[in-house]
């Protein structure tokens, strides 16, 4: 057993579905815990990464806002190994004081997502049974966060919201599409209640919104400087 100061930072994964707010609470919750947290950005924001980038603007060169090709399986492949990249590239990272690494979108988004689009293309498959194998693969690889919070809302308040801020209307295939990565975080979170933490942010404004998530996440790392901490099963 090893305390928390041995334990490094706690790694927290904050998703939802598009519209709900997560980025900008992620953003904004980082900020307010100054040099405590980090935030580890997701992938479509990974500026500093050329190779990330790249791989990103091939994903998105059709325009889709769900970086969808035609080729789902490379797609989910190739936004499961940037992932690993992600976490890879926190080792040489100088971390001294910072009590809390908090990702806009993790392996977690990878799973639910690329179920839901798998799943629409391969409709024998179960998109529940899909999304817990990738999250598997990404224990095995890279590992799971310690906490993920969950924001939830309206699927289409969230929807009209993401079109707003992409400035395009959705499609109703796109609209179906969201309402089932919703359906699908939530049995994730049912099925590791220990990992999950939801968070319902329907009747929230965005200022309140990241009131709650920093707030739980000072109550995490208040927990964690007085339980000393078990070796992580992902390290």
């Amino acid at each position: 057993m090893i305390t928390s100061a041995q334990a490094g930072p706690l790694r927290v994964s904050v998703e939802g579905i598009n519209g709900v707010g997560k980025t900008s609470a992620a953003q904004k919750a980082t900020a307010l815990l100054g040099a405590r947290g980090v935030l580890l950005d997701e992938l479509t924001d990974q500026v500093n990464d050329v190779l990330a980038s790249r791989v990103i603007a091939a994903l998105s060169g059709t325009g889709d806002p769900f970086l969808r090709t035609g080729h789902p399986v490379v797609e989910t492949l190739a936004l499961l190994a940037l992932q690993v990249r992600k976490t890879e590239r926190l080792t040489g990272q100088h971390l001294t004081g910072v009590d809390v690494i908090l990702e806009d979108r993790g392996v977690d988004s990878v799973a639910v997502y690329q179920a839901a689009i798998l799943c629409s293309v391969y409709p024998a498959a179960r998109p529940e049974h899909v999304a817990r194998r990738i999250l598997a693969d990404a224990r095995r690889w890279c590992g799971l966060p310690d906490k993920t919070l969950l924001l939830t809302g309206d699927p289409e308040v969230c929807t009209q919201r993401f079109g707003h801020r992409i400035e395009r209307a959705l499609s109703a295939e796109d609209a179906h599409l969201i309402t089932e990565i919703d359906r699908l975080y939530r049995v994730m979170a049912d099925d590791d209640p220990q990992r999950y933490i939801v968070l319902d942010v329907a009747d929230l404004s965005p200022q309140e919104t990241v009131g709650v998530v920093h707030q739980t996440v000072t109550s995490l790392l208040e927990r964690r400087r007085h339980i000393p901490a078990m070796r992580r099963p992902s390290a």
